[in-house]
């Protein structure tokens, strides 16, 4: 019996032993993790009303969730600003986060984090699942380290400036389900083995500048729900093994160098489709007719291809009402069918359509550069004609006798013209007559009155040069180094990229400087622009555009190429040139072609795609970026656009910070070059 009681007694002991080690473990553990987030809270400069200093991190700190025991699990920093001070030298600077050995998730999206991608986040944070860094402004390379985080199941990389190929090894990560790379610069092809990321279920590379060819194994990703491939560089046809994508809601492949027809195949097992973005891809021939009755299709573009074929006379036997159609910019013709009452916005503009507008047709459709009889700005006769020619058919000469209606046309157009004429001169000989007499006058009255006031005026009247006592006064400034910012091209370089600044290659002259295309030795097309330090103005405007590139990317924004700056007198920034160049240019243009007859018009889609792109770019300029950023100098000619009428906003030479305070001032006058 003694023996039994001091048996339980040394089991006790034993217990309550073990309980206190285990509670001191857990003190220590949590003490360690609350100086991690504490380190971590200094170096990335976050502010007291997100993470205060005093209190319990798993309690008080927005963005930060534990488990039972008290370890970090979650860090969501997303969309947190800087304080002043970490606005001064922002770094991406995560190495207490070693400490946090429970890491789960860690979210930083449109957080500031310039620089490279830390190997950390492969070598010591092995238990993440969930790595969001999107629109952080991160550079350099996707880190190969990032292949043996074997739990993650989402990466999310968007809307940065990253570089290089995507490494082979990302296809190891078995659980990952979303990986989302685009809006950045990565180039090279995607992986062949894509395909055996079997759990993925959103992919998204759009935006880079990938090339190769659709890799056939994407066919074997059978839960995926979204694929996006648009706008990148990718050649050669549409694999028919896309066919096996069973789960697939959105397929987005446009603005590629794509080639051939679809394959016959390529929906007939695609029940579940909602969205389709084959636009600008070069497609041609004609479109497989499974298409048509896609069951949850609600949205289709397919403009500015070479598809030719005639739209099925067929309604969809099941409820369904597509949002919107596009099949402008390709070569459809022969009747509108009855297909067209399962849309609701419907663009068929660019087309070889004939016939009249059958009532079922939505009243708010875009019908021009047509064949069709009835509405305005239809294509001329002889381009009709020839097409349907070639197809072996007979067009219908718009139903009806089109030399009489030429020939009154033109005896309108003509008496219009002459009617105006004589008006527009009548208006301008009065105001001649009117204007005159004034101007003479006002001539006379000036020149004796500067003959006889010559003797000087006792005050300055601001005009002319500052008096010596009203001198402005020198302003300091942060030394910053722009070394890095961008690559470094000599004076000679630039110099033969644009055939020595040659008239020819002369965009325009700006107030901060003159704009000059260029080609650099690797076929690149870019645009210099060359800054004369005569004017002080000058020297500020270009030290705000380094100082803007060097803190904040996006793809709403002109790509910054690079810069020179040995020369003493004029400094010289490089930027991507944009095939469409400016709103101005491209809102009404010249073309060559017959079938376009010369002046062409933006079609509104296009114009609504740009509208938007201008918001999405000042958006991020006023509440994404740290501290806010005001344009200051938005106008048409501002406002770029690439080859696929992308917005791209540029003239950030009058760019000034939005403080806290609300006043803005100019960043050129808080920054100057190391002397």
């Amino acid at each position: 019996m003694v023996v039994l009681r001091k048996t339980s007694l040394l089991v006790f002991f034993l217990f309550l032993l073990l309980l206190l080690e285990s509670t001191f473990e857990q003190q220590t553990s949590s003490l360690d993790e609350k100086s991690a987030l504490l380190l971590l809270r200094s170096s990335l400069g976050l502010r007291s009303r997100d993470w205060p200093v005093k209190g319990n991190p798993c309690l008080n700190w927005n963005g930060i969730k534990c488990d039972q025991n008290g370890r970090v699990t979650k860090i969501n920093i997303s969309g947190f600003r800087r304080t002043r001070i970490g606005n001064q030298n922002p770094e991406f600077s995560v190495g207490s986060l070693v400490n946090l050995t429970r890491l789960a998730s860690f979210n930083a999206s449109r957080f500031y984090l310039p620089g490279p991608i830390p190997a950390l986040f492969g070598s010591s944070l092995l238990t993440l699942e969930v790595l969001d860094l999107s629109s952080c402004s991160i550079t350099g390379t996707i880190p190969e380290s990032l292949t043996r985080l074997s739990h993650l199941k989402v990466l999310d990389l968007s809307k940065n400036a990253i570089n290089g190929d995507i490494p082979l090894s990302l296809t190891s990560l078995q659980n990952l389900s979303i990986l989302d790379l685009s809006s950045n610069s990565v180039f090279g092809s995607i992986p062949a083995n894509i395909g055996a990321l079997s759990k993925l279920q959103r992919l998204n590379l759009s935006r880079n500048t990938l090339t190769s060819s659709i890799p056939p194994s994407l066919g074997d990703l059978s839960v995926l729900i979204d694929l996006d491939l648009s706008f990148n560089g990718m050649s050669g046809s549409v694999p028919s093994d896309l066919k096996g994508l069973r789960n697939l809601q959105t397929l987005v492949i446009a603005g590629n160098r794509l080639s051939g027809s679809l394959p016959p195949d390529l929906f007939s097992l695609l029940s579940k489709l909602q969205i389709i973005d084959f636009r600008g891809s070069g497609f041609i021939g004609a479109l497989p007719s499974r298409l048509w009755s896609l069951p949850e299709l609600k949205f289709l573009d397919i403009s500015g291809n070479h598809f030719s074929d005639m739209l099925p006379n067929t309604t969809v036997s099941f409820d369904s009402t597509v949002s919107m159609l596009n099949i402008s910019g390709n070569m459809f013709y022969g009747n509108l069918t009855l297909l067209l009452t399962r849309f609701q916005v419907v663009d068929l503009s660019e087309n070889y359509f004939e016939g009249k507008v059958p009532d079922f047709v939505p009243t708010r459709a875009s019908l021009s550069n047509n064949c069709l009889q009835g509405p305005e700005k239809q294509r001329k006769l002889s381009d009709c004609t020839l097409f349907y020619s070639k197809k072996g058919l007979t067009f219908n000469n718009f139903g009806q006798h089109e030399e009489k209606k030429s020939s009154k046309t033109s005896w309108l157009s003509h008496t219009k013209i002459v009617i105006l004429a004589a008006v527009g001169g009548s208006i301008l000989l009065m105001l001649i007559l009117i204007v005159l007499p004034i101007t003479v006058s006002f001539c006379v009255r000036r020149r004796n009155r500067s003959s006889t006031s010559n003797h000087p005026r006792g005050r300055h009247n601001g005009v002319g040069p500052l008096p010596p006592d009203e001198t402005l006064p020198s302003r300091g400034g942060v030394s910053i180094n722009f070394g890095s910012l961008g690559s470094s091209f000599t004076y000679q370089q630039l110099l033969n990229a644009t055939k020595e600044f040659s008239d020819s290659n002369l965009i325009k002259k700006g107030q901060s400087g003159d704009l000059f295309k260029g080609v650099l030795e690797n076929g690149v097309q870019i645009v210099v622009k060359r800054i004369s330090l005569e004017s002080t103005k000058n020297n500020e405007a270009y030290l705000t555009e380094l100082d803007f590139f060097s803190r904040f990317a996006h793809p709403r924004i002109i790509p910054f190429v690079g810069k020179s700056l040995e020369s003493a007198t004029h400094k010289f920034l490089v930027y991507k040139y944009m095939l469409n160049r400016d709103l101005p240019s491209s809102l009404f243009y010249k073309s060559n072609s017959l079938v376009d007859n010369g002046l062409r018009s933006l079609d509104w889609i296009t114009r609504l795609k740009i509208a938007l792109g201008v918001a999405e770019g000042l958006a991020y300029l006023h509440h994404d970026c740290s501290p806010s950023v005001v344009h200051r100098d938005i106008q048409a000619s501002s406002i770029l656009l690439d080859d696929k009428f992308e917005v791209r906003l540029g003239s950030f030479s009058k760019a000034c910070h939005q403080e806290n305070n609300g006043r803005p001032r100019k960043i050129a006058r808080l920054l100057r070059l190391s002397q």
